[in-house]
């Protein structure tokens, strides 16, 4: 059969190398944010028997794939075996050993077999190495930032931490981050929880299980409603009640109680200032008006409660999170795949972006630094104007970019959400996560595209 393989040494010892694959979010970080796959249910760890099943998209289409743990020695390796997916056959064997007692060494490899053989060898047997190769090559590297992110704390304790949004992009990576860290993550859910690892809520019914919140570290708080439809009345209610509303209570149920989590940490946006043209923006600049600035002071302003009792209240005002998994990003794919990539209005409106493996290490960054509290900028260091961005991405996809949306068009087409949003100006910079000693894995927009970005010739 076909082999790919890929050996890598890692700066850590080999026990943390193995720790992190063995641990819930494992699989989820490694995952490239250019596949299509979901992680339907995992059954009895990575030790023989253990089951992966997943979602895998190709194209409109929707597949099964389930694979079987064996060859399982702690500490060393184990091997997923393919019960029923895409490949007429699969075996991938992961292998970790020591090259040093503060280095190990990290091979994959990979024995398929494509289904109709030897036919699909010769029309997608050189195609489907080189995505195997480049899928290699990315989790590699991203085992490598984990680690590297999370032996800065290996001295510290590890935390438990209470996540509300925990489905959404943001929240589900940072579960999946922080557990690969041996962080304890409960998740804030608005049913009846299905697992010791769910936390009962209603915030329209003002309820939460505040019994579950005793002891832990930490709530970091995500959930809120999309903004990026037309803004209506009631989508405007709706906006301010998911984020407003709901920060409210929970900053009221936590000031309720005796021993509240240390800190909280809460949701912003950028948003807070507003049209500014090329002023340099920091975590000391007032606010701007429109709807976006009225929402976020309010938003913020609701975590006093909680401020008022004790609790370290970090508020992140967050730029537009540049993933696969967003909507900023898909919907520009399109347009821009078909040659459609368009300059918006001038042009010169700043562009305040963030990757998003830099928005779950900077929360997980946060959560250590106990002198920093107030507003944070979660933004990269780099802003780009919008004809920067339109021609970043259409370089990344390979396609050309003379196109022009008009602003009377985007006024006209998605009203005041248009204007505060596509057209407005926001140079951002993230001064106090820099004074405070984060270093961004990714500070230029071209190099995340890339990353993001591999393989998009085939989707």
């Amino acid at each position: 059969m076909p082999t790919v393989s890929l050996q890598s040494e890692i700066p850590v010892p080999v026990e943390q190398l193995f720790d992190w694959h063995e641990r819930w979010g494992a699989v989820e970080r490694l995952v490239p944010p250019w596949e299509r796959v979901r992680v339907v249910e995992r059954q009895g760890g990575l030790g023989d028997g253990g089951r992966v099943e997943l979602e895998v998209r190709l194209g409109p289409l929707r597949r099964r794939w389930v694979s079987v743990h064996g060859d399982y020695e702690p500490g060393r390796q184990f091997r997923d075996e393919q019960l029923e997916g895409p490949f007429a056959a699969w075996s991938h064997l992961h292998r970790f050993d020591p090259a040093g007692q503060q280095t190990s060494t990290l091979t994959d490899r990979i024995e398929y077999r494509l289904p109709l053989a030897p036919v699909a060898n010769v029309v997608a047997g050189g195609y489907t190495r080189r995505k195997l190769e480049q899928m290699l090559a990315w989790r590699h590297e991203r085992v490598g930032h984990d680690l590297k992110r999370h032996a800065v704390y290996a001295g510290r304790q590890r935390l438990r931490v209470a996540i509300s949004g925990a489905s959404g992009v943001i929240g589900s990576d940072l579960s999946a981050f922080l557990t690969t860290g041996g962080h304890k993550v409960l998740r804030l859910v608005r049913r009846a929880p299905t697992s010791p690892y769910e936390i009962g809520w209603d915030p329209a019914r003002r309820e939460i299980d505040l019994a579950r919140l005793e002891g832990l570290d930490a709530v970091v708080h995500l959930s809120g409603r999309p903004i990026d439809t037309r803004w209506t009345e009631s989508a405007r209610a709706e906006i301010r009640d998911s984020r407003v509303e709901t920060t409210r209570f929970l900053s009221e149920s936590l000031a309720r109680m005796s021993a509240p989590p240390a800190t909280l940490i809460s949701a912003s946006a950028v948003g807070y200032y507003g049209d500014r043209a090329d002023e340099v923006l920091t975590e000391g600049s007032s606010r701007g008006v429109g709807f976006l600035a009225d929402l976020c002071e309010a938003w913020e302003a609701s975590t006093d409660a909680a401020a008022a009792a004790g609790v370290r209240v970090v508020r992140l005002r967050t730029g537009v999170v540049v993933t696969r998994k967003a909507r900023p990003l898909t919907r520009l794919l399109l347009p821009f795949r078909l040659g459609l990539g368009a300059v918006v209005g001038r042009g010169e409106q700043y562009f305040s972006w963030v990757a998003l493996d830099d928005v779950v290490a900077a929360i997980l960054h946060l959560l250590y630094r106990e002198d920093v509290r107030g507003p944070v900028n979660l933004v990269g260091p780099n802003p780009v104007t919008n004809r920067e961005l339109t021609h970043t991405l259409a370089s990344a996809l390979g396609r050309p970019s003379f196109l022009r949306a008009p602003a009377a068009a985007i006024k006209l087409l998605l009203g005041e959400m248009g204007t505060e949003t596509a057209l407005a100006s926001q140079r951002v910079h993230p001064t106090s996560l820099l004074e405070s000693g984060y270093q961004f894995t990714h500070e230029r927009l071209d190099g995340l595209l890339a990353s993001e970005l591999s393989g998009h010739k085939s989707q």
